[in-house]
């Protein structure tokens, strides 16, 4: 294998990496046309900067950053809501595009796909660069955005052309071009590299990707886990994370995360964020029929400083109503009144299939099946009128304790139309609605919102922190804190960076 970075034909197999360019500024771009070019960031409800459009990113201006730095750094900054049912249109549309010229595609996240284009030439009459680009100008012209597109053989070598050029770049690496491109690649650039492993491998003297790529098999697979083996072979062009399509349908964890701004130490406010969080976690369990065993739960604070605690249960459950007493219990250990916090997260562990649920000797069954019963009822009802139609009255101190500018629900939210849900949108061409300019604009003045045309379902946004679809194998190169691994088999749920 020493020689396959130089051996390789061309294109032995062809993968493709769509990567939307500031997707949620991008959007709202797309449906203000006037704002084009200027400064604009969405996350105005939240106080924090969720994406930042490449004008404002050239001020210096990133993800994350608190709303009043941001306005300092720029005075004639545009703050918009984010409209994440808006955007994951956009997201579906986008993807239903790349299905137009193959059926295997990946969605990644909710601004991210992988496509496998494999022997479509000769159906599509076109090389393979000529249909990767035919899919990044049909993107375009259908919903004014733009996408930069990689390809190459690997998943790998496709989200590092991907990045190569930003924005609206596309950047093909043949088998035969391979060492080119990975020559002047820092190994921390690498998709699945992390911060350890890239400490790890400054020690071996590795510094870039193409000497990664060429460490002896030996030694790589004497000093590497088996995702850091993976990455390697991805790297020399060697297929390792296939493109899968199927939708998720096995969770190991499922977690849920709140960011809320301005910071509370209102303790019943806080408790309401993460019992709506474990709302949230459990929908997404009984979706798929899984019970928790263990469940978890921390607080941020505002000095970003984590408590955590969790707990496991005596029978696996997915009823906010049973597990509302031990998420009471674990708040209590975590809280601190003096203390702000900032957010708040639950996460269901050691997953299993709800039908194999055992009750103890001394249970009332009877009493557990009426609850189950109850939120079989309450998820046809969120189904048909939105997620949270309804919940714990402990949950309902969101509501209360969320008034003010930023608690209050979008402008879309607002003008939602009959028959409309969070996840289930009209498509009405040119759909009128009203949105706040931000900062820039004068105040009461409002821009109108064009809506493509579109017949999608919307599908669920998630917490913040950006997460992947679709299934495949893999994790960070050393298992040690690194970034997510390169194909991981994790659905959507948190779909809020949008860079």
């Amino acid at each position: 294998m020493s020689d396959i970075l130089f051996s390789l034909h061309s294109w032995p197999q062809a993968i493709l990496h769509i990567d939307g360019d500031a997707f949620f500024t991008s959007c709202e771009e797309a449906i203000h046309p006037e704002l084009r070019g200027r400064p604009i960031i969405t996350g105005g409800e939240r106080g924090i900067v969720a994406c930042a459009s490449y004008a404002a990113k050239a001020i210096g201006i990133k993800r994350g950053v608190p709303l009043h730095e941001a306005r300092k750094m720029c005075p004639g900054l545009v703050v918009l809501p984010s409209d994440y049912e808006t955007y994951s249109l956009f997201s579906r549309k986008m993807f239903n595009v790349m299905r137009r010229f193959t059926p295997q595609v990946e969605e990644y996240s909710i601004d991210e796909a992988f496509a496998d284009i494999t022997g479509m030439r000769r159906a599509l009459r076109a090389s393979y660069e000529t249909i990767a680009v035919n899919i990044k100008n049909e993107i375009s012209r259908e919903l004014g955005i733009t996408v930069s597109v990689g390809l190459s053989l690997t998943k790998v070598l496709a989200k590092v052309a991907s990045k190569h050029r930003k924005p609206d770049g596309f950047t093909p690496i043949p088998g035969r071009m391979i060492a080119r491109h990975l020559e002047p690649l820092p190994v921390e650039k690498i998709w699945g590299i992390g911060h350890a492993t890239t400490n790890y491998l400054n020690k071996l003297g590795v510094r870039t990707a193409l000497a990664f790529a060429r460490l002896p098999e030996d030694t790589v697979r004497r000093r590497f886990t088996k995702p850091g083996i993976d990455i390697w072979r991805e790297l020399r062009g060697e297929s390792v994370y296939p493109v899968c399509p199927e939708e998720k349908s096995a969770y190991a964890s499922i977690s849920k995360t709140k960011t809320f701004s301005p910071p509370s130490s209102d303790a019943d406010y806080l408790f309401a964020h993460l019992m709506r969080n474990l709302e949230s976690a459990c929908i997404k369990a009984r979706r798929y029929r899984l019970a928790a065993w263990r469940i978890g739960a921390f607080l941020k604070g505002n000095d970003f400083r984590y408590a955590a605690r969790e707990i496991r249960l005596s029978r696996p459950s997915v009823y906010p109503m049973e597990l509302s007493a031990e998420m009471r219990g674990l708040f209590g250990d975590m809280y601190r009144p003096r203390e702000l916090y900032r957010a708040t997260g639950v996460v269901l562990m050691e997953l299993v299939e709800h039908g194999n649920i055992q009750y103890g000797l001394f249970e009332d069954a009877v009493r557990a099946e009426r609850v189950g019963d109850l939120y079989r009822v309450a998820d046809e009802i969120g189904a048909r009128y939105g997620k949270h139609s309804l919940h714990l009255g402990a949950s309902h101190g969101i509501e209360e304790g969320g008034s003010g500018k930023r608690g209050e629900p979008t402008a879309r939210e607002q003008k939602r139309l009959f028959g409309e849900t969070r996840r289930k949108r009209l498509g009405i061409p040119l759909l009128h609605l009203k949105v706040d300019a931000g900062a820039s604009k004068p105040c009461g003045e409002r821009i109108e919102r064009r809506f493509p045309q579109t017949e999608e379902t919307a599908p669920e946004s998630g917490s913040p922190a950006g997460v992947r679809r679709g299934c495949g194998a893999g994790a960070p190169a050393g298992g040690d804190g690194d970034r997510p691994a390169p194909s991981g088999r994790a659905r959507r749920t948190s779909a809020r960076n949008g860079s």
